[in-house]
């Protein structure tokens, strides 16, 4: 890394065209900087977002929320108005790294960085979030699930990237919920994860849901079975049953130190329930 560049652009065309010649971007660096050290990437230009107007800030627009993709992880759990929205979705990225760690990550980063088990992905999925990717062809909206396409690989362009996080309205007595499992109490990696997005009608059953697992296959995974298990009907045990059976079958792990093909199959299953459970009392709470 002796030879390392450095580029801090101010706006979003600098950015592209430091991007485009070849730079790399960087949100955050939590995942980038240990990478770059480690020599599993090979040395080349860094790209700074952080100051790229658009990319820093929280802000409600038109009922929604947009966060700047360089916004550090630490800020969401401090704005009480995206706390009461979207609690899944800081849930999440509460679980980026240590208090330290969460100063410097962001959602963006967390995201680009691709990784299956990257612990803000599966809420955002699930919260049905999108991107705002700016390139050299001006600006793009693209749904969070179609950023990731493999491990370490993003459907980004040359010149590319990710801009602004938005997060939909919400309707009335609608909630979401983040869930992870690991090997230790704190700062480890994901052995599954479970993000839920729930909506009720004014009688408590469900018009509306996706539940989303992360860990258990290359790239986030929605349930496609979770409408099927939820819409429709009230909070029973019933129903859970139906909605761990329609996670598991979702399910592509593998097996490693931290757990077994067969092991993160099933604790799916069961975040899936939780998460669920988790987002629909706090969606009865908002009736």
């Amino acid at each position: 890394m002796s030879q390392l560049q450095y580029y801090a652009p101010g706006s979003v065309e600098d950015a592209v065209k430091a991007l485009g010649a070849g730079g790399r971007a960087m949100s955050g660096g939590t995942d980038l900087l240990v990478q770059l050290r480690a020599g599993r990437l090979p040395p080349g230009p860094i790209v700074d977002l952080k100051n790229v107007a658009g990319t820093q800030g929280i802000r409600q627009e038109n009922g929604g929320w947009i966060i700047g993709a360089a916004t550090p992880a630490a800020l969401l759990g401090e704005h009480a108005g995206l706390v009461a929205a979207w609690p899944g979705v800081v849930e999440g990225a509460g679980l980026i790294g240590s208090t330290q760690i969460q100063n410097r990550a962001s959602l963006a980063g967390n995201l680009c960085n691709a990784s299956p088990a990257a612990d803000s992905v599966p809420a955002l999925i699930a919260a049905r979030a999108t991107c705002i990717v700016a390139g050299p062809g001006g600006r793009r909206e693209v749904p969070v699930q179609a950023i990731v396409t493999g491990v370490g690989k993003t459907s980004l362009g040359p010149g590319e990237f990710v801009l602004e996080i938005r997060l939909p309205p919400r309707p009335p007595r609608a909630a979401d919920a983040y869930l992870r499992a690991i090997p230790r109490t704190e700062m480890d990696i994901a052995v599954a994860g479970a993000g839920a997005d729930i909506v009720l009608d004014e009688a408590g059953v469900c018009q509306d849901v996706r539940v989303v697992l992360g860990a258990v296959a290359p790239t986030a995974v929605i349930v496609a079975g979770a409408s099927a298990a939820l819409v429709g009907f009230r909070l029973d045990e019933a129903a859970l049953e139906r909605l761990d059976s329609a996670a598991q079958v979702v399910c592509r792990p593998i097996s490693d130190k931290r757990g077994t093909v067969e092991y993160r199959t099933r604790i799916a299953g069961v975040l899936a329930r939780r998460a669920v459970a988790i987002a629909w009392e706090r969606a009865e709470k908002r009736a």
